[in-house]
């Protein structure tokens, strides 16, 4: 029987999530490409104010995450690629509500991202 897992609650448990998230990506080989040029030790802090935001609505982000992947040349594939790794990682490590918001609000910032960058019709 595999022992329960606890939801995100806290600043730490974004932190895990996302450094084990982006450690999946960096070692994919469809998306670790796209983020080489990714200098980590700045990104991930961006990284976790923007799901601390997202999911606890601290505020603690402020920026344009649209603006920064639309000169990137990606495609349905690396963001069908990006929700697997990270679905994966949020189930890996957390149960709860807030591990469903993480899921279904990265579903919902993908498919916008698409559509922005017109890779998804109407």
């Amino acid at each position: 029987m595999q022992a329960a897992k606890d939801d995100i609650n806290t600043r730490a448990d974004v932190i895990l999530l996302v450094d084990n998230f982006y450690a999946k990506v960096r070692t994919d080989t469809l998306l670790a490409p796209v983020f080489s040029h990714v200098n980590w030790p700045q990104h991930l802090p961006v990284m976790y104010d923007f799901w601390s935001s997202v999911l606890f609505g601290d505020m603690t982000y402020s920026g344009n995450p649209l603006a920064k992947h639309l000169p990137l040349k990606i495609g349905t594939e690396h963001f069908t690629r990006w929700l697997e790794l990270f679905t994966k990682t949020v189930d890996e490590h957390f149960q709860g509500f807030n591990a469903n918001e993480a899921k279904t609000r990265a579903n919902l910032v993908a498919q916008l991202f698409q559509y922005k960058m017109g890779l998804l019709k109407t």
